[in-house]
């Protein structure tokens, strides 16, 4: 089975699924703000929760870089926009599909 990768685009405020080399999803995402932008680098899925509580809506998929991660948001109006404190924040209903297809240890790609 071909490995999966998510690249996160912060100036498209895009994430992408990859499976081998074909794309096979695509999400809005909100990304940090200019005070505390979105890091980019290659990092790997580390941890994996369901209702994680407080703002971080229904999923959280943590980064290899601590404390910033993949998750949902209490606040659906700020997605599309440069609002967090450089996670990436997905729709709810999104970063349920996106949760299911990820495993511990997938790569991360995030860029401009």
């Amino acid at each position: 089975m071909p490995s999966r990768l998510i690249v996160i685009h912060t100036t498209r405020r895009q994430i992408e699924l990859y499976e081998g080399n074909r794309l096979i999803q695509h999400y809005p995402i909100a990304v940090g703000k200019g005070s505390t932008p979105t890091p980019h680098g290659r990092y790997t899925i580390a941890t994996k929760t369901v209702y994680p509580g407080g703002p971080f809506g229904s999923r959280w998929m943590g980064l290899s870089l601590p404390h910033y991660g993949i998750h949902g948001t209490n606040n659906p109006s700020s997605i599309g926009q440069a609002v967090s404190k450089g996670c990436i924040r997905m729709h709810n209903h999104d970063v349920e599909t996106l949760y299911r297809y990820v495993e511990i240890g997938t790569p991360v790609i995030i860029q401009g």
